[in-house]
C-alpha cells in the first residue's frame, strides 16, 4: 500500500519505482497534510517528480495566486456559473468582509491549518457564533478545493469545523396558525395558506405560475423560485409535485385571476418583491396577537403540524423537497409516536415470563443438565 496511516507517524507515503533501465527505489516520507487525501495527493507529486525529473528541472516555479486574486475568478467566474444568485451574494459577503482581510494577502500554497485556526480564533473574539465561522470555512475550502483542481496547489490545508449547536426553529401551534390565518385578507391570506398547507419557500410561491398549478387534479409543480427578481430552479435543483389540501384548493380556485402568468403579483401582473411581502405578514401577525414571524417559519409550522399529526418522516422529506433526510429530522422529536413507538418494539421479541424462576424450576433444570 503506498498510503497508510502509522499509530505514531500519521499519513505516510511508501512508494517503490521501477525505472525504465531496471533499477528501483524506494520512497518513504511523511505527508506533509496529514489527512488521506493530502497524502494521496503528495503521493503523485512524488511520482510526477521520480518518473519525469525532466518534467520540472529547468522550469519556472509555478506562479501562485493569492486568495486575494484567485477569488475575482472564483466570485467572478466559478460562483457566476455554478451557483444561485442567493448562494452567490453569500459566498461575496463571507469572502469580502471576512476572509479576504484576514487572509487575502497569502497565497493559497502558504495558508496552512494554523492560519486557519488564527482565523476561526479571531472570528470567536469577535463574538461570531460557530455555525457563522463554519459557512466562512465552507466558502474557503470550497476556494482551495478549486485550486487543488485547477492545478494551482498540490494540497489544501485541513480544515476542523467548529461544533456548532443545532439551529432551533420556531414555528407556530395548530391554534395560532389558525388565527393568523383568519386575520389575514386578500391574496395575502392565499399566500399564507398556501405556505401553511404545501410547505413550499417564499421564493418558490413568488415564481409559482399559474401553468405550474392542477386544478384539476390538485396539485401543484414546484418549477422554479424567484429570489429577489432572479428565476432559477428550486433550492435543490430539482421539481417536485406537491399534493393541495382542499382548503388550499378553495382559495387557489377563488384566487384565478388573468393579470399575468404568476400566481401571486402585484395589479400590473409584475412579480412581488421580498420587501413587500414582509409587511402583510407582520400585519397579520399584529391583528392575530402573534409575534412577528417571517414566511420561513410557516414552512417549519407545515412540517411541525405533518409530524405532529403522525406522518412519516420520509414522506415529510419527498413534500418539502429535502434532498437528505437528516434535514428533515429536526423535526422528529414532536412526533408523538417516535419514543412510544420505539419501547413498543421491544414487545415484538418474545422474552417468555418476565418474572423470575421458581426455586422448584431452577432445580428441574439442574437435573435435566
Amino acid at each position: 500500500m503506498s498510503v497508510r496511516k502509522d499509530k505514531k507517524k500519521g499519513w505516510l507515503v511508501d512508494v517503490v519505482f521501477n525505472f525504465p533501465d531496471g533499477s528501483t527505489r524506494r520512497v518513504k516520507k511523511k505527508s506533509p497534510v496529514q489527512t488521506k487525501r493530502g497524502a494521496e495527493a503528495f503521493e503523485r507529486m512524488l511520482r510526477e517528480e521520480m518518473l519525469n525529473p525532466s518534467a520540472t528541472a529547468g522550469q519556472p516555479a509555478k506562479e501562485v495566486p493569492t486568495l486575494s486574486k484567485y477569488a475575482e475568478y472564483f466570485l467572478g467566474t466559478y460562483a457566476r456559473t455554478n451557483n444561485k444568485a442567493s448562494e452567490r451574494k453569500s459566498k461575496k459577503m463571507i469572502m469580502e468582509l471576512h476572509l479576504l482581510p484576514a487572509l487575502g494577502r497569502m497565497r493559497l500554497d502558504k495558508i496552512k491549518m494554523r492560519d486557519i485556526e488564527r482565523y476561526k480564533a479571531r472570528k470567536l473574539k469577535e463574538g461570531l457564533s460557530p455555525k457563522s465561522i463554519n459557512n466562512h470555512l465552507t466558502v474557503l475550502r470550497r476556494a482551495l478545493s478549486l485550486a487543488v483542481e485547477d492545478e494551482l496547489i498540490e494540497v489544501m490545508p485541513r480544515i476542523k469545523w467548529m461544533k456548532a449547536r443545532k439551529p432551533e426553529f420556531d414555528y407556530l401551534d395548530f391554534e395560532e396558525a389558525d388565527r393568523l390565518v383568519e386575520a389575514a385578507d386578500g391574496q395575502w391570506r392565499t399566500m399564507i395558506i398556501l405556505a401553511l398547507r404545501t410547505g413550499v419557500r417564499q421564493s418558490e410561491i413568488l415564481g409559482l405560475r399559474w401553468d405550474d398549478v392542477d386544478l384539476k387534479r390538485g396539485q401543484i409543480q414546484v418549477n422554479q423560485g424567484n429570489w429577489r427578481g432572479h428565476i432559477d430552479t428550486p433550492k435543490g435543483g430539482r421539481s417536485r409535485i406537491v399534493p393541495l389540501s382542499p382548503q388550499c384548493l378553495q382559495v387557489l380556485k377563488a384566487h384565478r385571476h388573468l393579470k399575468g402568468e404568476f400566481v401571486f403579483c402585484n395589479e400590473d401582473g409584475s412579480h412581488l418583491s421580498d420587501g413587500k411581502c414582509k409587511w402583510p405578514l407582520w400585519n397579520a401577525c399584529k391583528r392575530a396577537g402573534l409575534r412577528r414571524i417571517g414566511w420561513h417559519v410557516l414552512r417549519h409550522t407545515f412540517a411541525s403540524h405533518l409530524v405532529m399529526r403522525g406522518v412519516s418522516l420520509k414522506a415529510v422529506q419527498e413534500l418539502l423537497g429535502h434532498t437528505t433526510i437528516e434535514m428533515t429530522m429536526r423535526y422528529a422529536h414532536l412526533s408523538p409516536e417516535v419514543g412510544r413507538d420505539a419501547v413498543a418494539s421491544l414487545d415484538v421479541q418474545s422474552y417468555g415470563p418476565m418474572t423470575a424462576p421458581s426455586k422448584g424450576q431452577v432445580r428441574k433444570s439442574v437435573i435435566k443438565k
